[in-house]
């Protein structure tokens, strides 16, 4: 497979960034966080999969030995228990907003950098192709405005056969492409019917960050290792563009809430940090009050009230 074009943070530029993603869609650049930042939340994270029985007993939880046995991912009950367990981390939080990542981000997209609330954390099972995640956009789940970002990091080092992203280069390109959903938990682009340039990849480093469009194609690689993949993306855009309020709340995730998730948190300075933004929603406030009455969905009535709720 083509390598990454890549580039330490040292030597990084404005220029050279909004280069290279304009033409192939991503960057990888090398040593943007403090492994030792990363390491601590490696550390909080692999309590949680050691006590949940993810990993194989006798050996040191920072080795992250899976225990295949225990092999789950989404939608499995399990599985969200333990992920929302991790969601609740402050350290999981603080890496999006570390200052030399976010110094990076701003010179991507600007002075009026908003970091998405709901950063996602991967927890891949080795030798388990149902919980790979397959060929996609991240547009086709974030909805609002494309020109927004995606910064994927492992919580460890991550060679390739422990399954680390793969783009498909200059794929942003041709726009936004059809997902196939049917018998699928996780829509999708058929392999065959991807549009874009050669599929690039290699190892990624605890520390370095895979920066990439919305409409770049990604997936995946599988995880042919012995150790549970453990890896964070988070999402940038400037807070002036369109912003979808389904990105801030918990919509169609019963129990969930704002409330619970920093109820345990030591400092207030990243709780709610968003509600200071001139964000520029759609759709806006008084949109999704006439969708939460009117539209023909009860499901969806609901969803658009639950937003509602979180964003009051």
């Amino acid at each position: 497979m083509k390598p990454f074009c890549e580039i330490h943070a040292n030597d990084l530029t404005a220029r050279a960034l909004r280069s290279e993603i304009a033409v192939k869609g991503y960057l990888l650049v090398r040593g943007v966080l403090p492994r030792t930042e990363v390491k601590h939340a490696l550390n909080e994270v692999t309590q949680i999969v050691s006590e949940a029985g993810w990993l194989q007993s006798g050996n040191d939880p920072i080795d992250r030995i899976a225990d295949i046995r225990a092999a789950c991912g989404d939608p499995d009950p399990g599985f969200k228990r333990t992920y929302q367990q991790i969601f609740n981390l402050a350290s999981f939080h603080a890496l999006p907003h570390h200052p030399s990542l976010q110094r990076v981000m701003k010179m991507l997209v600007g002075k009026h950098l908003l970091v998405h609330p709901k950063p996602i954390g991967r927890l891949i099972f080795p030798h388990c192709e149902r919980l790979t995640v397959h060929a996609h956009q991240d547009y086709r789940f974030m909805g609002g405005d494309p020109e927004c970002y995606t910064v994927w990091m492992p919580l460890h080092d991550c060679p390739v056969e422990m399954g680390p992203l793969q783009v498909m280069e200059g794929s942003h390109h041709s726009g936004f492409q059809d997902h196939e959903g049917e018998n699928l938990h996780v829509p999708e682009i058929p392999v065959d019917r991807t549009a874009g340039g050669e599929w690039v990849g290699g190892p990624i480093q605890a520390g370095d960050v895979l920066i990439f469009h919305s409409l770049t194609v990604h997936a995946a690689a599988p995880n042919l290792s012995r150790q549970l993949r453990i890896s964070l993306d988070c999402r940038f855009q400037d807070y002036r563009r369109v912003f979808n309020p389904a990105n801030l709340a918990f919509a169609g995730e019963s129990g969930k809430s704002w409330e619970k998730t920093y109820a345990n948190w030591p400092s207030d300075e990243l709780k709610y940090y968003w509600k200071s933004l001139p964000l520029n929603l759609k759709p806006s406030k008084s949109e999704l009050e006439t969708l939460a009455m009117n539209d023909e969905s009860q499901l969806q009535r609901a969803r658009y009230a639950r937003i509602l709720s979180q964003l009051n």
